[in-house]
């Protein structure tokens, strides 16, 4: 039962989601101290508001009090954390990737071969003919093209 537990925490994508968690929360951190000690200023000072501090932004209505200013905080806090995550991490990995990729689509069918037994022509990924219905090994080179395993 431990064993388990200790093969569950030694996990590759476990450990990854955990460093990933923690660094997304200091990023976000750093992100939210960003927009409010700038950007929240900024659009404060552009809209003629004292000091740009939204926080404290209400208004009332029959007593009771909306304080708006802390939506905004969060909006603002929310977008720059967007753009800077699409911007800084999520373009440029896809800029990466896309080089690695192929842009067109592997056809598993395209490979083809005779049949050893009937002589019609197959798919070299068959492991059986589909006119004689012989029973033929797929070509192991076609396989790896395709992406998938070698039959036993």
């Amino acid at each position: 039962m431990l064993s388990g537990f200790k093969e569950f925490i030694l996990r590759g994508n476990v450990i990854a989601m955990a460093v990933g968690l923690a660094v997304g929360s200091a990023f976000t951190a750093v992100v939210t101290a960003l927009s409010t000690a700038f950007i929240t200023p900024l659009i404060g000072l552009a809209t003629s508001s004292a000091m740009g501090d939204f926080s404290t932004a209400v208004f009332t209505v029959s007593g009771a009090k909306f304080k708006y200013g802390v939506l905004i905080n969060a909006a603002v806090a929310f977008i720059v954390t967007a753009a800077v995550l699409y911007f800084a991490v999520i373009a440029p990995l896809a800029k990466i990737q896309s080089r690695f990729t192929s842009d067109k689509p592997v056809d598993i069918k395209a490979a083809l071969r005779d049949c050893p037994r009937c002589y019609t022509e197959i798919p070299a990924i068959a492991s059986r003919c589909a006119h004689c219905t012989s029973e033929i090994k797929p070509d192991s080179e076609a396989l790896a093209l395709a992406g998938l395993p070698a039959p036993r």
